[in-house]
This record gives C-alpha cells, sequence and structure tokens, in this order.
C-alpha cells in the first residue's frame, strides 16, 4: 500500500498547473523543440526548471496555478521561488538557469497575449561566480604534447596533433588560431616570435620555442600534402583544412589513454600555459600580453590557479612570515 506522502508527491508531478496553464505551457515546450530546435538536454533542463517553478507555485497559492495566477506574476513571487530553491540548496548557477526557462515560458505567454513578463525581466539572476580554469600539470601537459603519446596510426596525423597542442601549450594559443596558421607564418625556422590575430582582429606576439619549431617541423616532413604560401598549415586526413573538433576528439581519446581528468581538453592547455609560466616568476602583464586579453582582470584568474605559489612568496617574503 502506498504512503500518503508518495500519493502527494505524485500528484505533484502530475498536476503541476491548472488545466489552461498546463496547456499553455505544453504550447511552448512544443514550441522550442519545433521553432527554435533546441538540443535535447536544454529542453529538458526547461521542463524540469518550469516543472519546479509551478509545483513552488502550487505550494504558494494553495491550488495549483492558473495562467490568471501567472499573467501579472510579481518580483517578490520570483524572489521567493529563488530563495525556496536556494534552501533546497541549489547554487547560483542552477538558479540563473531556472530563472531562464521560467523567464522564456512568461515571454512567450506575452507573445500569446496571456501574461506580462515585466517582473521576470526585471529580477536579476544570481551572480555567477567565476570558475577557474583548470590547467593540466606541467608533466600531464609534456606527455599530451609529445608525439609518441599520440593515438593516430598515421604517423603524420601523430605528428600533426602533436604540433597543434605544442602550439596551445607552446605558445598560448587558442585552438582557432593555432588551426587559422599558414606555412608562410612559420617559414623562418629561426624565428623566436610569431604574430598572431586574436580575438577582434587584435595582434599580438608569442614566443616561439625551439620545441614548438620541432613539432611542426615534424609535421611538415610527414605531411603527404603539400604545405606553402597562404593554404592552412593543418590539415585533414583527405587534405582539407583541419577542424578543432577533430583535436577536441582526439583529445578526449586521450584523456582516458593517459588517465587525464575530464578537464583535460585543447584550451585547458592555453590555460596550463599561463599557470606554469606564473608559477615559473612570470608576471601577469606579462601573461596578459601573450594571452591577447583585453583586460588584465581576465589574466588576474590565474592568481586563484596558482595559490601554492603565492602562498610560497608570502613565506619568503612577509616580515612576520617567520617568527
Amino acid at each position: 500500500m502506498q504512503t500518503a506522502k508518495t500519493e502527494t508527491s505524485k500528484a505533484e508531478f502530475l498536476i503541476i498547473a491548472a488545466p489552461d496553464l498546463n496547456q499553455a505551457r505544453q504550447d511552448w515546450l512544443g514550441s522550442l523543440t519545433n521553432s527554435r530546435r533546441l538540443a535535447a538536454h536544454t529542453l529538458d533542463a526547461y521542463e524540469r526548471d518550469t516543472r519546479q517553478f509551478l509545483q513552488f507555485m502550487t505550494g504558494h497559492l494553495g491550488t495549483p496555478p492558473a495562467l490568471k495566477d501567472v499573467s501579472n506574476l510579481r518580483i517578490a513571487d520570483l524572489r521567493s521561488y529563488l530563495a525556496s530553491r536556494r534552501n533546497d540548496g541549489a547554487g547560483a548557477r542552477t538558479l540563473g538557469r531556472g530563472l531562464a526557462g521560467v523567464r522564456s515560458l512568461l515571454r512567450y505567454l506575452e507573445k500569446q497575449g496571456l501574461a506580462n513578463a515585466a517582473g521576470a525581466s526585471a529580477i536579476r539572476a544570481p551572480r555567477q561566480p567565476k570558475s577557474l580554469p583548470k590547467p593540466l600539470s606541467a608533466d600531464a601537459a609534456l606527455r599530451v604534447v609529445n608525439t609518441q603519446q599520440q593515438l593516430a596510426e598515421e604517423p603524420w596525423i601523430a605528428a600533426r596533433n602533436a604540433a597543434v597542442l605544442t602550439l596551445l601549450y607552446g605558445c598560448g594559443l587558442r585552438i582557432s588560431e593555432a588551426l587559422g596558421l599558414t606555412p608562410d607564418a612559420v617559414a623562418d625556422t629561426t624565428a623566436r616570435s610569431l604574430t598572431i590575430q586574436g580575438k577582434g582582429g587584435k595582434s599580438r606576439l608569442v614566443p616561439l620555442l625551439p620545441a614548438v619549431h620541432q613539432a611542426i617541423a615534424e609535421y611538415r616532413r610527414l605531411c603527404p600534402f603539400h604545405l606553402n604560401g597562404t593554404t592552412p598549415l593543418f590539415r585533414g586526413a583527405k587534405g582539407g583544412a583541419l577542424h578543432a573538433g577533430i583535436i577536441q576528439r582526439e583529445m578526449q581519446k586521450m584523456r582516458s589513454a593517459l588517465n587525464l581528468p575530464e578537464t583535460a581538453t585543447p584550451h585547458a592547455l592555453r590555460h596550463s600555459f599561463a599557470t606554469h609560466l606564473l608559477a615559473r616568476g612570470g608576471d601577469l602583464r606579462t601573461i596578459q600580453e601573450l594571452l591577447g586579453h583585453a583586460s588584465l582582470s581576465t589574466t588576474q584568474v590565474y592568481t586563484g590557479v596558482d595559490t601554492d605559489r603565492l602562498l610560497e612568496i608570502y613565506d619568503k617574503a612577509h616580515p612576520r612570515a617567520h617568527p
């Protein structure tokens, strides 16, 4: 025999709104599927978040909400909903995503002439915490860029993958910047720097270490395609321009083979470049220039990664660090 608590939870799941609002919500979900063609996981999140919101409103009102109850929703109601979810342990990201789902539903209802979404638009989403970059350890980064560790069977493809990954770790490039290089750009094998066109068309100089030259030279030696001029330096298996997704998939395979964390992505090598430089005494202004960050505040996030170094500096330099 089912308990009263079980029956109640089922009722909350099945009856989350009065028939008019429930039908409008189903129409909204249908429009997201057919018109906006959102990804399946996004649709699932919107369905779940609005279901939780309407379940909250049921308790808030004492009865399943109807269209009239959300037609002119107050900011106070939405704040009560966010407070309830926060009390249940939801973090800022979860709350922000939940509010986005509710806003989408209310804006749909507004377009249908069924609600006023002003309250939902006026309320601020919870401040999102800044997530720290997740670099690889120096040992892991060196293994990832090693040609011998690449999983591709064809030697030239293994050399290609190693060269691309070496550019990310050795020069701090974004993957799009590495794949945008031409043979002419790296023709001078004695060059100590490379000019990169970054975001917003801004140019910057990055170092060209001997290891980077060696990785590119090995790839060019083995590549079966003619590489010259302003054509793409890095090629796919059939000779066309190499796509970022291929390198990302290769990195995914290496995570398993080398027992690396899920955070080990091509972009993590750029984070590793900055973090390891900082750990060896690099200053933030220089790292900012090398990464092509428009603002120093963007680069300062790496100080949160290298806490051990900051504590070491404190122990050595602060007058009160030692008795």
